[in-house]
């Protein structure tokens, strides 16, 4: 590794209890909304299988996009220290609003 790369990371042992708190509910939404995506990718297959009305190749496209999306932000969250892993994690909140609303509440 580079000086460079070392200067990149964020060290864990300097971030306070409230950025740590931060990262991990940022990064359990990611997570959430990777687990999300499979669950409407295996119903979308089960009911191509099945032959039966699904979800539809929209929000089959759509949730793994945004878990994708999710997952890059908090990886950027986890990464940086300061105002950037901040926006990082707000990033990762909109990004599961957006989807939550689009395909399960709008």
């Amino acid at each position: 590794m580079t000086n460079t790369e070392e200067l990149e990371l964020a060290p864990a042992r300097g971030r306070s209890r409230t950025a740590r708190w931060w990262r991990g509910f940022t990064g359990s939404l990611a997570a959430g909304l990777v687990a999300l995506a499979v669950l409407v990718l295996g119903a979308g297959m089960l009911c191509a299988f099945l032959d039966v009305p699904g979800p539809g190749a929209e929000p089959m496209i759509a949730h793994p996009v945004a878990a994708v999306l999710a997952l890059l932000a908090q990886r950027v969250a986890d990464r940086r220290n300061g105002s950037l892993a901040g926006v990082a994690g707000i990033l990762v909140v909109a990004i599961l609003a957006v989807a939550l609303w689009t395909f399960w509440w709008g």
